[in-house]
């Protein structure tokens, strides 16, 4: 974005700024290229937005979702990979079976977006998977869901 001003100076000091044109430069792209400090063992990509979905190319097919959070008694809040989802309450990670989805594994889940599959779960069997969410409420407000999810490895 180029923007132009009119500045007025009084004293040499700005006492008056009036934005006199704008112009687009080069469009604007949104993309997370970094979230937080700690490192994480698992990075995901998520492309332009985190709403988009990923090419066609990608292996798809639904699943039955369900949520969790790492702060509910008897949680450790540790992953089967060791992402401390406590610790890291923006991470974006699913449980899966492991003999369908192979723990991280990158993928895109519709109506969550871009994820890493990191954890595991007893009831987490076939065609299931568990979507972390940060807080209790979010996890339950999810509920149960079939959603499409594409296999980006």
């Amino acid at each position: 974005m180029k923007k132009e001003y009119e500045v007025i100076k009084e004293n040499g000091k700005e006492v008056d700024r009036k934005l006199v044109t704008e112009e687009v430069v080069e469009k604007a792209e949104d993309k997370i290229v970094a979230v937080g400090t700690k490192v994480v063992t698992a990075q995901v990509s998520r492309g332009t937005t985190s709403s988009s979905a990923p090419s066609s190319s990608a292996r798809e097919f639904y699943v039955s979702a369900t949520a969790y959070t790492a702060f509910c008694n008897g949680c450790s809040g540790v992953t089967a990979t060791g992402i401390d989802l406590r610790a890291n309450p923006n991470s974006k990670v699913i449980a899966v079976d492991p003999s369908v989805i192979p723990l991280g594994t990158k993928v895109w889940v519709e109506g969550y977006g871009y994820a890493v599959a990191a954890d595991t779960g007893s009831a987490i069997k076939g065609n299931k998977i568990d979507l972390f969410f940060s807080s209790k409420s979010d996890a339950l407000a999810f509920g149960r869901k079939n959603v499409l999810i594409k296999i980006l490895d």
